[in-house]
C-alpha cells in the first residue's frame, strides 16, 4: 500500500467536489478522467455505479435533479489514501438542502479509486 499525503488528498477531495459542481457536460467529463481512476466506484444510499462513464451520468442526473444549487466542501480528515469529509448541497450562501459525509479512496496513481457516500440530511426525510 501507498501512502498519499493528507495535503494531497485534501486536494483530490477539493477536485472531487469540483466534478460536482461543474455543469458543462464536457468539462465535467474531462475533470472526472483526471480525478478519478477508470474503474473508480461510487456507492450511497441511493445509487451505486462503476465506471467514469457511471459517476458521469450519475452526477450529471443529480445536477438535473438540484438544479442551481452547489457542493461546498467541509473539513477532509485523511490518512494513509483515505479522507473523509462532509459537505454540503445548496443555493449558495444560503443555507444547505443536503448534508452528507462521504469517505474517499485514492488508488496508487492519486486517484479517486472509490467514495462511499452518506447522507445526513435530506429534504422530505
Amino acid at each position: 500500500m501507498t501512502a498519499t499525503l493528507p495535503t494531497d488528498l485534501q486536494q483530490l477531495a477539493a477536485r472531487y467536489i469540483a466534478v460536482w459542481n461543474e455543469t458543462d457536460p464536457a468539462a465535467r467529463r474531462k475533470l472526472i478522467d483526471e480525478a478519478w481512476a477508470e474503474d473508480g466506484s461510487y456507492t450511497d444510499p441511493l445509487a451505486a455505479v462503476t465506471g467514469r462513464e457511471g459517476v458521469d451520468a450519475l452526477i450529471g442526473a443529480a445536477q438535473a435533479q438540484f438544479p442551481g444549487l452547489e457542493f461546498t466542501l467541509g473539513p477532509v480528515d485523511a490518512h494513509h489514501d483515505i479522507a473523509r469529509f462532509t459537505w454540503n448541497l445548496g443555493p449558495a450562501g444560503e443555507e444547505p438542502l443536503v448534508i452528507g459525509f462521504d469517505v474517499l479512496v485514492a488508488d496508487a496513481a492519486g486517484r479517486i479509486a472509490s467514495v462511499f457516500g452518506f447522507l445526513d440530511r435530506v429534504p422530505g426525510v
